[in-house]
């Protein structure tokens, strides 16, 4: 699937899907990975060497240091996907070299949650496995 690409680089993991945005200050634990925002859809799940799909980011603009807080931690997602990037996680995937990918066509909304997919930050392109 082709997308824009944000952040460069190659990134491979069981695809995690939040339907709601995501804070990542306050909203993630940058020591755990794992969602610890209240009544968050992922609240409770780790986001560590997955890729990380959700409509956009909200918060603050410390969280793109919480996102780089996680790449330091070991702790951060494989790579991102967004509906549509804006600037607090594409400044996080950038700093911490995550790659980065928004604008997919509808049929990546039909992947399955733990979907190996693989994100390509430098062509925008995303390719999942489709025995899994």
């Amino acid at each position: 699937m082709q997308g824009r690409g944000i952040s460069r680089g190659i990134g491979s993991g069981d695809l995690l899907v939040s339907p709601e945005p995501i804070s990542f200050l306050s909203g993630v634990d940058p020591e755990t990975g794992i969602v610890i925002e209240r009544g968050h859809p992922l609240e409770g799940q780790s986001i560590a060497g997955r890729v990380l799909a959700f409509p956009y980011g909200k918060g603050s603009t410390v969280g793109s240091y919480v996102i780089y807080a996680l790449k330091q931690n070991d702790r951060a997602p494989a790579a991102i996907v967004n509906t549509e990037a804006e600037p607090i996680i594409a400044v996080g995937a950038i700093i911490a070299e995550i790659p980065m990918v928004d604008r997919l066509p509808p049929e990546f909304s039909r992947l399955a949650p733990g979907t190996r997919v693989t994100v390509n930050g430098d062509t925008g392109e995303v390719s999942y496995d489709e025995n899994t």
